[in-house]
């Protein structure tokens, strides 16, 4: 069955700050690469793109992702491909995590999904339309709240 979650960030906590969403994002490329997942990160647009995998690119050694930008990279794919609304998803990867607030053009296709509610009240209501999509695309649905 297909699952997606989605972590609430509360007021105050470590995801609440850009730097600290940054920070709990690769924390979960991190865990779900490390168990072989094919992750997609899916941001916004180009720049929203090439900024994650800047920012990718500067973790330690040790912390170090493979990856590339959609339509960049070797021919088989590295373990995490960063793409935004207008690239086109490549039915090999088996994670999505979304961090567009406006797209879900990949529902249905991928068997898990990661997603985000921010505390902003105008972007809760966002996630909570997104979430609509995902539960009549047949998701399995998983909220897990970040509060420390």
């Amino acid at each position: 069955m297909s699952v997606a979650t989605f972590y609430v960030i509360k007021a105050n906590s470590s995801a609440d700050s850009a730097a600290g969403f940054q920070n709990y994002v690769c924390y979960l490329i991190r865990h779900f690469t490390a168990q072989g997942a094919r992750l997609y990160l899916h941001t916004k647009d180009k720049q929203d793109a090439e900024q994650w995998d800047e920012c990718i690119f500067q973790l330690s050694e040790e912390d170090f992702i493979a990856h590339n930008l959609a339509g960049e990279g070797p021919r088989q794919g590295t373990p995490l491909e960063i793409g935004h609304t207008n690239t086109r998803l490549h039915r090999s990867r088996n994670i999505v995590i979304n961090l567009a607030q406006d797209d879900t053009n990949f529902a249905g296709i991928v068997p898990q999904v990661v997603d985000f509610v921010p505390c902003d009240e105008k972007a809760k209501h966002i996630a909570r339309e997104r979430y609509k999509i995902y539960r009549q695309a047949g998701y399995e649905m998983q909220t897990i709240t970040i509060d420390e």
